[in-house]
């Protein structure tokens, strides 16, 4: 027997195998070159750890842990792992298979139908069996490009998710800290309305004020009262978030109380293309792509015959004593071929499905960026209106105060009721409590801005 002649043949069709399938072209879709909200430059990058250009230990300390323990990483990170596994399994089909069976088996005949003098006996036997089917078509090849990019775009995901769940602690650290500061506004302003209510009781007592005084007195006192309650409630969502962030749970989760905001940094966004090239969603969005492309390869190879070559080698014997004679070798090895002739169309409809997929992706990558341009823009857009904000909310606080002051002066020299007097002070109050807010959301915005931009993010860190 030749057992060169299938192993020759199949040799031969490997030698001579493509891939089939389109290869990946990129495509071509860009940022443009210029920002409507900033003027594009080309910008130093943005360090990994973009929270510590605020300087505060606190938020440094928060961030570390939520991206330690954070159970949306842990999983993310586990998809991550599972995508990587799966590509080994992938490769494996490149390879031969090679595995080891044996067995032994007694049996015996029923007399009545038995045709030889034997009624019993036994059987013996071990092999290894060899069984590969070349990739001459190239379905492997691309299968495996579509793991791999699969899992890229599983690392993409695990990088947004650390740049996500980054920005939105930071996010609610900083109202936290605004609510803070707010806090303090509102107890402030709680302590000098409880003054003036006690004065203007006295009065009231002594004949020298009125009731309608006395009763203004005690529902701005009580309206003040109600705006720290609305600030503790806030304070404690924020803080239960941050809790969760972090891996806790609320109840074992304390911050204490700040009222001094971190510096606010200050960036330049970078071109368009720097942009896009950092983002991880963009990038996940690209390995995506690629994928569905690869699939549409291993769509393709349906259409063309399978070819397998399949191998056994080892001993058979009806004596485990004699078992391992030489005599006793058995050897087998052939080609399969299987060509397909009719499917009813399904290996059509799987191209089509896999080529519609692709052009999902497509659209999903080009949205991806859409999407990614507009949260810059917006970012930008916030930074810059919350900066004329804040400098007319000063200019707005500096003559608010004047305003009560002189308020003040006139209504001690009768010249002024006290309903002028609240209503000046309720005015400083609201315009207090509206800076620490929009104080508060520069910085919520600038976190919003590093997200946007990539946070010069590095994969697998």
């Amino acid at each position: 027997m030749n057992h060169r002649l299938p192993l020759a043949l199949i040799t031969c069709l490997a030698a001579a195998g493509c891939t089939l399938g389109p290869d990946f072209r990129h495509p071509g879709a860009t940022g443009g070159s210029r920002w409507r909200e900033s003027s594009a430059s080309r910008s130093a990058r943005m360090p990994d750890e973009w929270w510590k250009l605020f300087g505060d230990s606190e938020l440094n300390r928060l961030i570390q842990r939520a991206l330690a323990v954070n159970n949306d990483i842990s999983a993310a990170k586990s998809r991550v792992d599972t995508a990587q596994a799966l590509v080994g399994v992938d490769r494996s089909r490149l390879f031969p298979q090679l595995s080891l069976a044996g067995g032994a088996t007694e049996s015996r005949s029923s007399a009545a139908v038995s045709i030889t003098p034997k009624l019993e006996g036994q059987h013996y036997q071990a092999a290894f069996n060899l069984a590969y089917e070349p990739d001459i078509w190239g379905r492997n090849r691309r299968q495996i490009e579509a793991s791999i990019a699969g899992a890229n775009a599983s690392q993409g995901d695990l990088d947004a998710l650390r740049l996500g769940v980054a920005a939105e602690t930071a996010r609610q650290f900083f109202l936290l800290r605004a609510l803070d500061r707010q806090h303090l506004v509102v107890v402030e302003t709680i302590r000098s309305r409880s003054e003036t209510l006690d004065l203007q009781q006295s009065k009231a007592a002594a004949g020298i004020a009125d009731a309608l005084t006395t009763s203004s007195a005690r529902t701005q006192l009580e309206l003040a009262r109600n705006d720290l309650a609305t600030v503790e409630r806030q304070r404690g969502a924020a803080e239960h978030a941050l809790a969760v962030l972090c891996g806790a749970r609320p109840s074992d989760f304390r911050m204490p109380t700040v009222t001094s905001l971190p510096r606010l940094p200050s960036i330049r966004p970078g071109l368009p293309a720097e942009v896009l090239r950092r983002r991880p969603d963009v990038r996940a969005a690209e390995d995506r792509l690629r994928s569905a492309n690869a699939l549409v390869g291993v769509a393709e190879t349906a259409f063309y015959p399978d070819f397998n070559l399949i191998g056994s080698g080892g001993f058979q014997s009806l004596n485990v004593g004699q078992f391992l004679n030489w005599e006793n070798r058995a050897l087998s090895i052939g080609l399969n071929a299987a060509a397909p002739i009719f499917d009813a169309g399904a290996n059509k409809s799987r191209k089509s499905a896999a080529i519609a997929q692709y052009q999902a992706a497509l659209a999903a990558y080009r949205q991806t960026i859409l999407i990614a341009l507009r949260e810059v823009e917006d970012s930008l857009s916030d930074l810059k209106a919350l900066e004329r904000s804040r400098a007319a909310l000063e200019a707005a606080l500096t003559s608010a105060q004047e305003t009560n002051r002189l308020t003040r002066d006139r209504q001690a020299k009768g010249l002024s009721s006290y309903l002028e007097v609240v209503d000046a002070d309720r005015t400083v109050l609201q315009i207090r409590l509206s800076l620490a807010s929009i104080e508060g959301q520069q910085r919520v915005s600038f976190a919003t801005l590093a997200k946007a931009l990539g946070g010069g993010w590095n994969s697998g860190k």
